[in-house]
C-alpha cells in the first residue's frame, strides 16, 4: 500500500476539501499534512456548509479516521471554535473518536499573531498579504528550533516553556513600538488547551506506516497551493510550509517510494488571494464577472479572490514538482455563458517565448500569450454523469489534457458532494 496525495496546483482555494470529502469513503484515514488555520476547505451537502480551517476534510465520513499530521500549525484557539461549531452542528468529534493529533504539530501563539501583524505592517506596501494568522512567525521558530509542539502540553513545565517563548516574542515586538495587551487571547489559548488535551495524540509516522502494513488506504490532504510552496512558489509571496507532494512526506513521515496517486486539483480558470505576482490577472470588468459568479472570497479571511484566466506553464510546472497522476477540475459552472474563454499557453519574458515557470516572475513581470477556446452556455449545475457534459466543455477537458498530458479524472461542476463526476 502506498499514501495518495491530494494537493492544489494554483495559489489555493481550488475546491481540495470537497474533494477530500468526496473521495474519503475510500480511505481508512485522512491525513493533513502542512499549513494552519490560513486554509478555508470548504464543505457541502445535506444543505449545510462547513468550513474547515485545521481539521481535515475526511470527518463527515464516519468510517474514516482523521489525522492532524506534525507538519501542521495548530492554533488551539481557532481549533476549539472549528470543534465548537462542528459539535453544535451535530458533529461531536469527541464522541464520535474520529480525530487524532501528531505529537510534533506545532502551536500557534498568540504572540505569534502579534508578530505576524507587526512584520507586515513594516513592510508597508512590499506586504506579503498574510492572512495574519500567525502561520509564517510559527514556521520560523518551528525552524529556529524554539517552537512549542502538541506533545508538550502534556509535559510538567509546558506553562514555563510557553512564558519563555513569550518573552523572545515580547523582546521582538519591542522593536516594532509597543507591545499591545493580549491577556484575553491569553486565557482564551490554556482554555483551548484544556480541550485539545482530550483528543489522543499520536506519532503520525509510526501512525501513518503502521497504516500501510495493514494494507489501509491514507490519503495525504494539503492545503493552500503550489505555487505558494515556500522553495517553488512565487518567492517572497509564498506561504511557510511545502504544499508539494514532498511536504507530505516531511509533513507525515513518510518515505517517497510509499508514495501513491498525486491527485492535483485546479480551477477552470485562476485565482489567487494576497500580494505576489499572477500573470494571468483579469484586473478589469471580465476578472469582476469571475468572481462574482464564483464567489470568489477567502473561506477563511472574506477577502476578494483575484481571478485570471487558466494558465498553462504554471499548471505544467505544478504537475512536474508534484508527479501528478490524475487531475481533478473545478468550477466549470462559473464558466458557463462565457462564449469565448481563453487559456494561457506561453509567456513573452524577457524578450523570449517561453512555456515554462522562469525563476522570477516578480520583478520580471511574464506577459501571457492566450490561445482563445469556444465557451459553453449550458447550466452544468444539475449534471449528474458524464454523459450530460456538453460538447464544448468535453473539448475544453481534451483541450486540457493534451497540454498537461495527465487525465481528467474528476470534474466539479458546483459547491455540493453531488456535483462532482467521475470521467475516466
Amino acid at each position: 500500500m502506498a499514501v495518495d496525495v491530494l494537493l492544489g496546483l494554483q495559489w489555493g482555494d481550488e475546491g481540495k476539501g470537497k474533494i477530500v470529502d468526496v473521495l474519503a469513503p475510500q480511505y481508512d484515514l485522512i491525513a493533513r499534512f502542512q499549513g494552519g488555520p490560513n486554509a478555508g476547505h470548504t464543505l457541502e451537502f445535506d444543505g449545510k456548509k462547513y468550513v474547515l480551517n485545521t481539521i481535515p476534510s475526511g470527518i463527515f465520513e464516519k468510517h474514516t479516521l482523521n489525522l492532524i499530521g506534525n507538519g501542521v500549525v495548530i492554533d488551539p484557539i481557532i481549533l476549539k471554535r472549528e470543534l465548537d461549531k462542528l459539535k453544535d452542528a451535530g458533529h461531536d468529534l469527541l464522541a464520535k473518536k474520529n480525530l487524532l493529533i501528531g505529537r510534533k504539530a506545532h502551536l500557534i501563539l498568540p504572540t505569534h499573531q502579534l508578530l505576524d501583524a507587526a512584520s507586515e505592517k513594516k513592510m508597508g506596501d512590499g506586504k506579503i498579504g498574510s492572512t495574519l494568522k500567525g502561520i509564517g512567525p510559527t514556521y520560523m521558530d518551528k525552524t529556529g528550533r524554539n517552537g512549542l509542539r502538541i506533545g508538550d502540553i502534556s509535559l510538567p513545565d509546558f506553562k514555563e516553556r510557553y512564558q519563555k517563548l513569550v518573552e523572545k516574542h515580547k523582546s521582538i515586538l519591542a522593536h516594532y513600538g509597543e507591545v499591545e495587551d493580549f491577556s484575553e487571547k491569553e486565557a482564551a489559548f490554556f482554555e483551548a488547551i484544556e480541550l485539545i488535551k482530550k483528543f489522543p495524540f499520536v506519532d503520525s509516522e509510526h501512525l501513518v506506516n503502521d497504516y500501510l502494513k495493514q494494507g489501509k488506504t491514507v490519503l495525504a490532504e494539503g492545503a493552500q497551493g503550489t505555487m505558494l510552496d515556500i522553495d517553488f512558489g512565487s518567492y517572497p509571496f509564498v506561504t511557510s510550509s511545502n504544499t508539494t507532494t514532498a511536504g507530505a512526506c516531511t509533513g507525515l513521515g513518510v518515505a517517497p517510494k510509499n508514495i501513491g496517486d498525486v491527485i492535483g486539483i485546479f480551477k477552470a480558470y485562476c485565482t489567487r488571494v494576497g500580494g505576489g505576482p499572477f500573470p494571468t490577472e483579469l484586473d478589469n470588468e471580465m476578472g469582476e464577472e469571475l468572481r462574482k459568479i464564483g464567489n470568489e472570497f477567502g473561506a477563511t479571511t472574506g477577502r476578494p479572490r483575484r481571478t485570471g484566466w487558466i494558465d498553462l506553464p504554471a499548471l505544467k510546472y505544478a504537475i512536474l514538482l508534484n508527479g501528478v497522476t490524475q487531475l481533478v477540475m473545478t468550477k466549470a459552472d462559473v464558466l458557463s455563458g462565457f462564449d469565448k474563454i481563453y487559456a494561457c499557453t506561453h509567456y513573452n519574458y524577457n524578450g523570449e517565448t517561453i512555456d515554462y515557470m522562469p525563476y522570477d516572475i516578480c520583478s520580471i513581470q511574464p506577459e501571457p500569450v492566450y490561445e482563445e477556446l469556444e465557451g459553453w452556455n449550458e447550466d452544468l449545475t444539475g449534471i449528474r454523469s458524464p454523459e450530460e457534459v456538453p460538447t464544448r466543455l468535453k473539448n475544453y477537458i481534451a483541450y486540457l489534457e493534451k497540454h498537461l498530458e495527465v487525465p481528467i479524472k474528476y470534474l466539479s461542476v458546483g459547491p455540493d458532494r453531488v456535483q462532482t463526476l467521475t470521467m475516466c
